[in-house]
């Protein structure tokens, strides 16, 4: 039985510094339950000089405790014990589900082992990629040697808690360094579960540490701290053009920034059984509720094909039922607040206003208390320079747009901000080739929408969507930086 008692799950309190739980003492804030909108606990922000206090440890501890020095197969055997202690902590699931949008089921069957694996891919990483022998003149030897940075601090969304935080952690500790993390102020809980484990697994303390708080008044103090050496953010657009400035400024640190994206799903008249396509782009879309970077919720469609796949897609969304996320049944995710909620039903109603056909959807599932959990939606009829088009919704809210020519299909997948992702539908290689080289995207998926478990591909954005990239040897070898060496002997 993976259900539980909300009220009977003991909340971690505070920060986790130099493996110690800590109150905060900036200003209170309270942490709502996404499925009940009830309060799960009150907490304080890191101020700064906390943050300070943070940092400082971190960079002491990663030098005074000899992890940045240890032989990396010494690394990686820590870090493979931690994904072991997440792989079969059931605490730690019960934490996510009940303070985040993921419902125990997809936590236990998704969230977790994606974790796990993640940390286990780096901890694989430790002593698989090195520095370089560098060609120079006879009587020289050049040589590129990797170091890590020091102290890395890393933001993470309310989304994915745990699958971010590992992304993140596992590239940054495999290599190193020791890492401050700031998980949202909406999504505290999992990530000190998490520290903790990692401190059970032999890390040792104040080389990972929690601090919780706003983005305004924690984040950007670790941001603008002088022992920070790098940053790598998840989040929006906007946040991560602030921070890449704020790092600019106070240390011109490095940034990897995973930001918006509004990805269009390009589908052909060949694309196949209607239903299994149909399946695709409704994960691709509704899956956490939609509230997803990587949604696919611009459905380009070739007339073809259109009619059948909109009729199935409307049946399909009318098939998911609201519960809340301790219960093992439920499958399909609550909007984290009542503020997000408001958003999604702010650019539906513009999009109607502006001539948008709502084919299904459009409002709040009824009798969920004060969770709120949004209808899947289908809008059509909408033009280029709709609301609903342009702006990530961050809700379950797909768009139709249909073309005739491959062309006309290609210059409607396009987008002036966003370059995150993007699903292409055809059984025609040629076809499928051509849409890949023509969209400007970091990842781009042929006939599936989302990513698998193959942590060697890395994920990053083209523009507005973002810089650097998460997952791979990428990720890793960005939290090294690199000294030349050149021996005359």
């Amino acid at each position: 039985m993976l259900s539980f008692d909300p009220e009977k799950i003991a909340l971690p309190e505070g920060h986790y510094i130099n493996g110690q739980h800590r109150r905060g003492e900036g200003e209170g804030f309270a942490v709502k339950r996404p499925s009940d909108g009830l309060l799960a606990g009150e907490l304080a922000d890191a101020d700064a000089a906390q943050v300070d206090e943070a940092v400082a440890i971190a960079d002491r501890a990663v030098r005074e405790s000899g992890w940045a020095s240890a032989p990396p197969r010494q690394r990686g055997a820590v870090l493979r014990r931690w994904a072991d202690l997440i792989a079969n902590d059931l605490p730690l699931a019960q934490l996510e589900a009940l303070g985040s949008t993921r419902p125990i089921h997809d936590v236990v069957n998704h969230e977790i082992p994606f974790t796990a694996e993640a940390i286990r891919f780096y901890a694989e990483c430790a002593d698989k990629y090195s520095g370089d022998l560098l060609p120079t003149r006879h009587a020289s030897l050049g040589m590129l040697i990797p170091e890590p940075y020091g102290v890395i601090a890393a933001i993470t969304p309310w989304n994915f808690p745990l699958s971010m935080a590992s992304w993140k952690c596992g590239p940054a500790l495999a290599a190193g360094n020791a890492v401050v993390l700031k998980p949202s102020e909406l999504t505290p809980y999992s990530s000190v579960r998490l520290a903790e484990l990692a401190v059970q697994a032999g890390l040792p303390a104040g080389v990972l540490n929690i601090v919780q708080g706003s983005g305004a008044v924690t984040g950007s103090a670790l941001v603008a701290h002088p022992l920070v050496r790098k940053i790598s953010f998840t989040g929006s657009t906007q946040t991560g053009a602030r921070i890449m400035s704020e790092a600019a400024w106070h240390g011109m640190k490095p940034v990897t920034l995973e930001l918006g994206g509004k990805s269009p799903q390009l589908v052909f008249d060949d694309a196949g059984d209607v239903q299994e396509v149909a399946l695709r782009i409704l994960r691709g879309f509704t899956a956490n509720g939609g509230q997803a970077c990587v949604a696919g919720t611009r459905l380009i469609v070739q007339r073809g094909i259109a009619a059948a796949l909109i009729e199935r897609l409307t049946a399909l969304c009318q098939g998911f039922t609201p519960g809340v996320t301790w219960n093992e049944n439920s499958r399909y995710a609550p909007m984290i607040d009542g503020r997000q909620a408001a958003k999604v039903e702010q650019i539906v109603t513009e999009a109607r206003r502006l001539g948008g056909e709502i084919l299904v959807g459009g409002q709040r599932f009824a009798d969920t208390g004060e969770g709120c959990f949004w209808q899947p939606t289908l809008i059509a009829n909408v033009s280029p320079d709709s609301p609903a088009v342009q702006e990530e919704i961050f809700g379950p809210v797909l768009t139709v747009q249909i073309f005739d020519e491959e062309e006309e299909g290609l210059a409607l997948a396009g987008h002036a901000t966003y370059g995150l992702c993007a699903g292409v539908h055809t059984k025609n290689l040629d076809r499928a080739m051509r849409a890949m080289r023509g969209i400007t995207a970091g990842t781009v998926w042929i006939n599936r929408y989302g990513r698998s478990g193959d942590f060697i591909i890395p994920t990053g954005g083209f523009q507005g969507s973002g810089i650097g990239k998460d997952l791979g040897r990428q990720a890793f070898e960005a939290c090294q930086r690199y000294k030349s060496v050149l021996i005359d002997f």
